[in-house]
């Protein structure tokens, strides 16, 4: 029996077609328990009945018609108590209907387990036999063991029905994933470019070899003209030191070396797919060799420009980048920056991933351009996807395929509302975050992106709470010297002055990683990031130090903020480096200024010791992503356990409270910065924690402004004492919801 299991879930885990996979389960489980039947019921999602969607012993022709009441019979109590239900003798049970798919055969025993994922029972695994008897045990351990595979595949057959095309007008398929940029948008499905896997490219001699040489001219003049329109749409977003990344790769294209190898290939008979094939295999394998992580990162780049030539000599013709339909919505298992930029923004309405998180760089970008997107699907087929209507929710990371009339009807209500109020708000832009009883809270825009200097200025907010150097690390392919880094902070700086900017030191590691410094780690998250890495490598902190203070001199508007602070020494070690940083700048009669000096709270153990840190500096910032992370233990970019991630989880806001307590105590500020600032009931509850300012994205201050004008201190401060009072997060999203219509805010209410 535990051999029969064992080669039971590895088929179900390997299975393309799922569906069959189902019906082969079945006879499976129905062999090895020697049984007269066995059958899956999955729920239905829009009636209140179970479907009969494999089976073995009943008559074919019941799957998919026979139907079962959610309210009758033993298969909907044991969904009803998620729990086994073994009996000797079915038909004796007070539940018991009689199936008229199984009236030709008189079952007794009966054994069901439920199908559960994430706490939902998605349906109902049953064996029945002629016979009356007890199953045994091991019968139900057995049982309860395929119950669970069985569950996650019915998860990904609830989400995505690979049963037939899509296109041949199948119902509105719900998919559920991450937010990863706000906003709502219908469109027409694109899935980009094919990257077909080099290494299944045939053998194949050519019949025309000069008409091969052609080919392959013209596939590569293709891409070129992709990444050349690629790097001019992206121009407006990047640094010039970033935007070369394009002619980079423009250069790799047109290796002399490369270009002669495939030719010679040709030359000798083989054509012009193989011969490009095996010239770029054997440049990327001699890359990925190398000693040194630059040179063998750059095999990425060699395999992706291989793919993408490839993909023009399959198609036999030149598609112009960007050639996209109208309304364009990119569905992509992975995408990446070049795929977002040579869509260019015009066309594209959304984007939807089945993986990356809010923080990947398709997240950010998107939010740049102002276009909603939805992360972390999860794995399942999308080839059927291409040419399908889509609704995207950003705000509550949800995709629908083929949407009703009437579901299109009410987003299309939504967008309409969304953008009117986006465009009704445009008229406080120029008006303070203040309270209806006068008490200012400053309001800062968060950036990363030269294109985020022109939102931030432009959306009304006080400053910048949060640049993240990080990311023009990111879309480098070497680090940054100290000048490049000088002029970068300078025009920052600049664009805001007087007003406050507070720039981030380097924070890598993580999710976040330097395509030419790879940090390979089991748990990156809990590894070599953040704080723990510039203080183990002095030479990359004390550039970008003396950077900063270069870039605050004669304007003195900078605040710099060290990332993922765990102990009081790592401040410390901080400190001293900012001093000897300092001492070099004036010993080489270098201008600069000093910056004032913060720490972020990302981690539980900074949070114990807020005291202890704001004394070593000027101020404090919350980090409320990974701090919510961290405390809770929720890696939020885990689909099983995503759910449980909650920024207004009652730990979390007593930990902030205390963390502003400890602020009060050494009379230094306590400013908050991540997606907990940027909801606008959240805000006024950090308001009346006595948050010192907040640091929202862009397009979230002048919702965040209006909720703030929209109350006064006195209510916010009695909104944080009921919420510190609650047991759970649902209702503190009650609390604070219920407050918004109070307050006639009902357009910024979100529903968790």
């Amino acid at each position: 029996m535990l051999d029969n299991l064992r080669g039971i879930v590895q088929e179900l885990g390997a299975a393309s077609d799922l569906q069959a996979a189902l019906g082969v389960a079945a006879n499976r489980i129905r062999e090895t328990l020697r049984v007269a039947a066995c059958s899956v019921y999955r729920k239905d999602q829009d009636h209140p009945e179970f479907v009969l969607v494999a089976a073995a012993g009943l008559p074919p022709a019941a799957v998919g018609q026979l139907r079962l009441n959610e309210q009758h019979g033993l298969v909907s109590l044991i969904a009803e108590r998620q729990t086994p239900l073994n009996l000797d003798d079915a038909s004796r049970h007070p539940r018991f209907c009689e199936l008229a798919a199984s009236a030709d055969t008189v079952y007794h025993a009966f054994l069901g387990a439920p199908l559960i994922q994430y706490r939902r029972a998605l349906g109902v695994l049953v064996v029945q036999d002629t016979a009356a008897r007890q199953f045994q045990p091991e019968e139900v351990d057995f049982l309860i063991a395929i119950a669970a595979q069985l569950a996650s595949i019915l998860d990904r057959l609830t989400s995505a029905d690979v049963r037939e095309p899509m296109q041949s007008g199948a119902g509105v398929q719900a998919l559920r994933g991450l937010p990863g940029a706000g906003g709502m948008a219908i469109g027409i499905v694109t899935i980009p470019q094919s990257l077909i896997d080099l290494d299944d490219v045939p053998d194949r001699p050519a019949a025309d070899p000069a008409a091969e040489q052609t080919a392959l001219q013209a596939a590569i003049a293709a891409v070129d003209q992709e990444l050349r329109v690629a790097g001019e749409r992206l121009a407006p977003l990047l640094p010039p030191n970033e935007q070369a990344l394009f002619e980079t790769h423009r250069m790799l294209l047109d290796s002399a070396s490369l270009l002669a190898e495939t030719h010679s290939r040709i030359q000798q008979g083989s054509w012009a797919q193989g011969a490009w094939c095996e010239s770029v295999l054997a440049r990327a394998r001699l890359l990925e060799q190398a000693d040194d992580p630059y040179l063998a990162s750059r095999a990425t780049d060699i395999r992706d420009l291989g793919r993408r030539v490839l993909h023009h000599l399959r198609a036999g013709s030149n598609r112009p980048a960007g050639a996209l339909s109208e309304r364009c919505v990119l569905l992509a298992e992975e995408m990446s920056v070049a795929h977002l930029a040579a869509a260019g923004p015009e066309p594209l309405a959304a984007i939807v991933c089945l993986r990356g998180s809010a923080l990947s760089h398709v997240s950010i970008l998107a939010r740049a351009m102002g276009i909603p997107a939805v992360m972390a699907l999860g794995d399942r087929p999308i080839g059927g996807f291409e040419g399908c209507e889509i609704i995207v929710d950003g705000y509550q990371g949800r995709a629908f395929v083929n949407p009703t009339p009437a579901l299109r009807s009410e987003y299309e209500q939504l967008i309409a509302a969304d953008a009117k109020l986006s465009a009704d708000l445009k008229a406080l832009r120029d008006l303070p975050a203040e309270t209806q009883d006068g008490y200012r809270l400053p309001l800062y825009a968060k950036a990363g992106l030269l294109s985020d200097i022109a939102a931030a200025r432009d959306c009304g907010a006080d400053g910048i709470g949060l640049y993240r150097t990080e990311f023009a690390f990111m879309l480098r392919d070497s680090f940054p010297s100290a000048e490049e880094q000088r002029g970068l902070y300078r025009q920052m700086l600049e664009v805001f002055a007087p007003r406050p900017v507070v720039i981030r030191t380097l924070d890598i590691g993580g999710d976040k990683s330097l395509p030419y410094f790879t940090i390979n780690e089991k748990n990156p998250f809990l590894g070599w990031r953040g704080m723990r890495f510039t203080l183990d490598r002095p030479d990359i902190f004390l550039t970008q130090l003396r950077a900063l203070a270069q870039a605050n001199a004669g304007l003195h508007n900078l605040r710099i903020l060290f990332p993922m602070i765990t102990t009081v020494e790592e401040v410390d070690g901080a400190l001293r480096l900012l001093d000897r940083a300092q001492s070099e700048l004036e010993r080489e009669g270098l201008p600069h200024a000093r910056p004032e000096v913060g720490v972020m709270i990302e981690v539980p153990s900074a949070a114990m010791q807020a005291a202890q840190l704001a004394g070593r500096v000027d101020f404090l910032s919350v980090g409320t992503n990974d701090l919510t992370q961290y405390l809770l233990a929720v890696d939020r970019d885990n689909g099983q356990v995503a759910k449980l991630y909650d920024s207004l989880h009652p730990a979390m806001l007593k930990t902030i409270a205390h963390i502003i307590e400890g602020g009060r105590q050494t009379g230094r500020p306590v400013h908050l910065c991540g997606e907990l600032s940027a909801d606008p009931g959240a805000a006024v509850l950090l308001m009346g924690m006595g948050a010192a300012s907040l640091s929202a994205n862009a397009t979230s201050v002048p919702r965040v402004k209006w909720a703030i004008r929209s109350f006064s201190r006195a209510r916010a401060q009695e909104l944080t004492r009921q919420a510190l009072a609650l047991d759970t997060a649902p209702q503190v999203h009650r609390l604070l919801n219920d407050a918004l219509r109070d307050a006639g805010l009902k357009e910024l209410v979100r529903e968790p």
